[in-house]
């Protein structure tokens, strides 16, 4: 599986489904099966169903994390006196998620995606522990770095348990349900905890959530023994430059010794999106110094750690991950921005504006069933296009309740169809992704994928975090709960770069089809 060319996934390759097989040992114990039944087996048969359900539940708990934290942020950031450097409560998380995918990817090829699951749902759970019983503001944003820590080595392994235990025909599938696993958050999340926060306190939306982490231990972890442990015959632990190429499995011994010098660029490109997001917060001319750090220590790292020729938007899979981070960095930037502006500038309660965001994750969930379909696939790029207009005319039209006579409800209509846009793209990019990997390098390049949707997320917040501050954005939230004037220019200054940035992500997507 070379090239990304678009096929009928109705009619099954015998070859790729018994090569799946084979990594996996089958989901019913040998490979014949798989081969012969592919075509009529679902994500919920009777083989794939325990673990299904499982790794869907891990991803409903993070669903669940990331829209109470949206929700209760702003009253976080107002009690911790951190209005100042709130894009860094979101940046955090995401800078030490870069080191927590590589290291997953290297994990995950070489001892199996075990490992970092069950580590990385730990992980999370303490993060969420220190964010909730925080005094300050730079306690909480550790929380925030510890979650992404976790959050990192939990997706990246996901993504490996993927491309080992189910057939191509069943990935878009199963990439769907994860989609789908976001509706009910989306929905009740900011409900739930909206009225947390103003009945009892925003510190019991992160303490309460721990209690979630039992479930999807108890699901996932003994499918994942069961189906997708250990290391795959052949992992070379190249990077994911040389990855897809080979367009096979390798031969020999499994290595089982990680890439000390994938691990030290990890380390580098976190660090160094630390100090660049630091630089931006800290408007000062002394800030140039990390500021310049920050560049020297992530421009090598990355160019190390990503398909050569990605900064470029060569075809292929560089066009892949390049993707990926312009549409969730463009995305995310702006929607971090959304609460906090519905609750200053237009008086709405941290219930409301968190439910202003809530239609989205059934928009988001639609269109990750339609790139599922089996009849869309010749189509996936041209629906990857417009999936990307999509998110650009609603990041840009955001901000129009800026606008006193706008109703507040413009943002909830235009956040579900730049949720849908996103459901269309942010799936396809995984369905890519696994297609062009062999399965000794599905870690890296799922790190790979991973890494350009983290850092984007944190230069982008970088970005949007200074010309917030720069025109006086840490003054416009003294109240969390009342509108308190302010400069709508600042927000401005957050969602149309944003919108001009999902723009590009629309031109990258005429480049993933190969020659």
């Amino acid at each position: 599986m070379t090239t990304p060319n678009p096929r009928d996934t109705d009619v099954t390759d015998v070859t790729d489904v018994t090569d799946d097989t084979e990594t996996t040992g089958g989901p019913s114990g040998g490979p014949g099966a798989t081969a012969l039944s592919g075509p009529r087996e679902s994500v919920l048969s009777r083989p794939y169903r325990a673990l299904s359900v499982g790794i869907t539940t891990v991803v409903l708990l993070i669903a669940f994390e990331a829209t109470a934290v949206g929700t209760a942020m702003p009253v976080a950031a107002r009690e911790l006196d951190g209005v100042s450097v709130y894009a860094f409560a979101f940046s955090g998380y995401f800078t030490t998620s870069l080191f927590g995918m590589v290291l997953s990817g290297q994990w995950s090829d070489r001892r199996g995606p075990l490992g970092p699951v069950t580590t990385g749902i730990a992980a999370f759970a303490v993060g969420l522990l220190l964010s909730g019983t925080a005094a300050t503001m730079w306690m909480f944003i550790l929380g925030r770095a510890v979650q992404g820590l976790g959050g990192g080595l939990v997706i990246v392994g996901l993504y490996v348990v993927v491309g080992r235990a189910y057939p191509e025909h069943l990935r878009p599938a199963i990439m769907a349900a994860f989609a789908a696993s976001w509706v009910l958050p989306s929905v009740m999340g900011p409900l739930a905890a909206g009225a947390v926060t103003e009945h009892i306190g925003w510190r019991w939306v992160f303490l309460g959530t721990p209690l979630l982490v039992a479930l999807p231990l108890a699901l996932a972890l003994p499918q994942i023994r069961r189906r997708a442990a250990g290391p795959v015959e052949g992992a070379t632990g190249k990077g994911a430059a040389g990855a897809g190429g080979s367009g096979g499995r390798g031969s020999g011994r499994a290595r089982t010794s990680f890439d000390g010098r994938r691990i030290r660029l990890a380390l580098a490109i976190s660090l160094g999106a630390g100090l660049l997001q630091y630089a931006a917060q800290d408007l000062r001319w002394l800030s140039l110094v990390p500021g310049v750090a920050g560049a020297a220590l992530l421009v090598p790292a990355v160019r190390g750690l990503l398909p050569r020729g990605t900064y470029r938007a060569a075809r292929g899979l560089p066009s892949v991950v390049l993707l990926r981070g312009v549409a969730a960095g463009s995305f995310i930037a702006a929607e971090s921005f959304v609460p906090l502006m519905l609750v200053t500038q237009r008086g709405l309660s941290p219930t409301l504006a968190g439910l202003s965001l809530a239609a989205g994750g059934g928009t988001w969930a639609l269109g990750s069933w339609l790139q599922s379909r089996p009849r869309v696939e010749p189509y996936r790029e041209t629906l990857m296009t417009v999936g990307m207009v999509l998110v650009a005319a609603a990041i840009a039209a955001a901000p129009s309740v800026l606008i006193e006579s706008v109703p507040v409800w413009i943002v909830a209509v235009a956040w579900g169809f730049g949720c849908f846009g996103m459901g269309l793209v942010i799936a396809s990019t995984s369905v890519l992704l696994l297609k062009l990997s062999a399965p000794s390098e599905a870690g890296t390049n799922s790190a790979a994928l991973q890494i350009s949707d983290g850092l984007s997320n944190v230069m982008l917040l970088a970005v949007g975090g200074a010309a917030f501050a720069a025109l006086g954005g840490g003054t416009v939230a003294h109240a969390a709960t009342e509108s308190s004037g302010g400069s709508p220019g600042a927000f401005a200054a957050v969602f149309l770069p944003m919108a001009g940035v999902a723009l590009i992500g629309a031109w990258v997507t005429r480049r993933l089809r190969t020659a």
